[in-house]
């Protein structure tokens, strides 16, 4: 039995990070129920075409959940979700805040009339402030950090390749909830919780934050490479490349001595230290590289393994499915999409209290029907609510 069997989650969400905070209940155990506009869906189904009939991105955050497609503005639909908050213990919206208050969906509101629910709100910059009323996704987040100034090389800046305001939202929204299911065993009380992507997002950027604040410089780009360590960062090799992350001088000693066979680098006095590597890494990388242009890099990776050298392959995102270490910890899977079926990682913490088997990803209202029949609802009754195209 898994730890949130028994769970009622009712979503009204959309895009990544709420659906990815619930994503990770239903992994729990939790049922999940995602509430989306009947015809188009959670607009994230679009994205792209990569996984059968719906997105890559859908596929991801949508695994283990049930849809339902109703037309929140007429009443019928508004009544049916009010039936489902009736029975749920968590509801999360990623609604706008003025669009779930018109409806009634606002936490305030549910609150006030379920005292032991626990209700989580998503926002791009919360309620108040200069950016109370500007709307914002992810690579937008990115930007606002601090993220996208700190990320790239040299002069040119980047946005993180995946959605990591989203991912960042999405884990702590997740937490949030798993805490105040605690605290609502022991004490009966429900919670009010509320996050945006920009705290959200903010609080992983503390680092580079206490950084520019306590030196007054602003963290520099080096690509790959780390901005205040070297050599830490992929070396081309003959077939690929390597990455180092040398973090200290005893692994600098065994670097230039075990594997470039240059024990007299490591002495050189323009290397001696992290600081000095850093201050001269142009220099640096240019001692080095020569040794390993003309090596495979599966055969340097032996050699910084048997030397004790950090290091790791740097791969294309095309072979993660065939990662040596996840296919020999048998951590794929497959999973059904409306359409078809894809690879799927199992969720990445192992317990011995229970298990985690693949669940679909819904196709849009698939499961209306027969969540409205749980609720009480006759074969009469539903098809006069598709008749009048509330679902």
């Amino acid at each position: 039995m898994r730890p949130l069997e028994g769970v009622l989650v009712v979503s009204l969400e959309q895009a990544v990070a709420v659906p990815y905070a619930t994503r990770l209940l239903a992994d729990l155990g939790a049922r999940v129920i995602k509430v989306e506009r009947p015809g188009t869906g959670d607009f994230a189904r679009q994205y792209d075409a990569s996984c059968g009939e719906v997105s890559s991105y859908f596929a991801w955050t949508n695994v283990g959940k049930e849809s339902v497609a109703l037309d929140l503005k007429d009443p019928a639909g508004a009544r049916v979700v009010a039936e489902l908050v009736a029975r749920a213990d968590v509801v999360t919206c990623n609604l706008s805040p003025g669009a779930a208050r018109r409806l009634g969906l606002d936490a305030d509101t549910l609150r006030a009339e379920h005292p032991s629910l626990v209700v989580a709100e998503l926002s791009s910059y919360g309620e108040g402030g200069p950016y109370g009323d500007r709307k914002a996704f992810d690579a937008l987040i990115q930007s606002e950090a601090g993220l996208v100034a700190l990320t790239g090389d040299g002069d040119s800046v980047a946005r993180a390749g995946i959605s990591v305001a989203d991912i960042a939202g999405g884990v702590q929204l997740q937490a949030a909830v798993l805490a105040a299911l605690v605290r609502r065993g022991r004490t009966g009380e429900g919670a009010t919780l509320r996050l945006t992507l920009m705290e959200a997002l903010a609080e992983w950027m503390h680092q580079p934050a206490l950084y520019a604040h306590g030196t007054g410089r602003e963290p520099s780009r080096h690509g790959a490479h780390h901005p205040t360590i070297a050599p830490y960062g992929p070396f081309p090799c003959r077939d690929g490349a390597v990455h180092l992350a040398v973090q200290n001088d005893g692994q600098w000693r065994r670097l230039c001595g075990a594997v470039v066979g240059r024990p007299e680098l490591a002495e050189d006095p323009r290397f001696r230290t992290v600081a000095d590597r850093v201050a001269r890494r142009p220099e640096l990388h240019a001692e080095l590289q020569p040794s390993f242009d003309t090596v495979a890099a599966d055969d340097l990776l032996a050699r910084l393994d048997a030397a004790d050298v950090p290091a790791a392959r740097t791969r294309g995102i095309g072979e993660l499915t065939a990662h040596p270490q996840l296919t020999a910890r048998d951590r794929w899977t497959t999973v059904p999409v409306p359409g078809g079926e894809v690879p799927m990682l199992r969720p990445p913490v192992d317990s011995d209290g229970w298990t985690w088997s693949a669940a679909a990803v819904p196709g849009l209202g698939e499961h209306t029907e027969p969540v409205l029949t749980w609720l009480g609802y006759t074969a009469a009754d539903i098809a006069d609510l598709r008749t009048r195209s509330v679902i």
